[in-house]
């Protein structure tokens, strides 16, 4: 019987690899920084939203005439430690507006057996993030409390003190705990590249003794991570738009706080991380395999 055996060889093409698992690896790297990230920009959202609400009250004299009121406005108004990019850094509200929104809120006409409203007119000011730490806050405090027709100054000092030393806690923190998981990151990727050109690493050395150029092995090896780099960044910015899509559906308080050009440029910078990653560590896996002797190949 006359017969052709026919073998199939399997030839491993320069600059291949297993991809699936390499970019599943990047992708939940790339990812897992992705969530951390977005987590330190809602929390700097909502660190803005809570400073946004620090104000201070200048209550007026009874007895103040319209024209001084307004000297004081004046004056508030062209203050430096003004948030001055805002429209509502400075809101006057009258005693008898603060007299209707006592009553509404509380049900209870106090003016019916005080008979007067014994309120003042007041001035509420929204204070710079430069101008919120305790000594400036009193600083500010004796420098409006000068003015002639101020009553009084207020703001709630315990509460104040308390939020800036939760926020700047909280800050360093997340920073130090980005920088940690950054860096495990980083080598994680470099260590599935480096394990998965570990099978190539004699066709490399086949490819030298051939003669053939540092630059031309390389290219593929480059390409492709550069390929792998920019997919993974896409996969993990798309798995980090769909759990912040479903978590603010469940939580809508979320978008309140939600930064959506910060996001956007997280996840840029997310193909921008795979891509350079990806790149550097496949880089320095060659160039390490092309230094190696034979022996130490193996």
């Amino acid at each position: 019987m006359n017969g052709e055996v026919k073998f199939k060889t399997n030839k491993k093409k320069l600059g291949s690899y297993p991809s699936v698992s390499v970019i599943a690896s990047i992708s939940l790297a790339l990812f897992a920084i992705g969530v951390f990230g977005a987590l330190v920009i809602y929390s700097k959202e909502l660190e803005r939203a809570v400073k946004e609400n620090i104000k201070i009250q200048v209550y007026l004299k009874s007895q103040v005439s319209t024209e001084e009121r307004l000297k004081v406005e004046k004056k508030l108004s062209s203050a430096n430690f003004l948030a001055q990019k805002d429209d509502k850094a400075i809101q006057f509200i009258s005693k008898e507006d603060a007299a209707k929104q006592f009553i509404r809120e509380t049900g209870e006409d106090f003016r019916k057996f005080l008979g007067e409203n014994p309120l003042h007119d007041a001035y509420l000011l929204r204070i710079d993030e430069n101008y919120q730490s305790k000594q400036s806050l009193a600083r500010i405090k004796a420098e409006i409390e000068k003015m002639p027709a101020v009553f009084q100054v207020d703001y709630k000092e315990t509460l104040i003190e308390s939020v800036n030393q939760n926020i700047t806690q909280i800050g360093l923190v997340l920073m130090g705990l980005v920088a940690v998981l950054l860096l495990i990151v980083v080598l994680l990727i470099n260590n599935t590249l480096r394990l998965a050109l570990f099978s190539q690493r004699f066709l490399i050395r086949s490819m030298q003794l051939v003669g053939a150029k540092r630059w031309f092995i390389q290219r593929p090896f480059l390409w492709r991570a550069s390929l792998h780099g920019i997919l993974s960044g896409i996969i993990a910015s798309g798995l980090l738009f769909a759990l912040i899509s479903f978590t603010t559906k469940r939580i809508e308080e979320l978008k309140l706080i939600q930064n959506n050009t910060r996001l956007l440029e997280l996840m840029a910078s997310l193909l921008l991380l795979g891509l350079v990653v990806a790149l550097v560590s496949s880089y320095r896996a060659v160039s390490k395999y092309l230094k190696l002797s034979l022996d130490e190949l193996y």
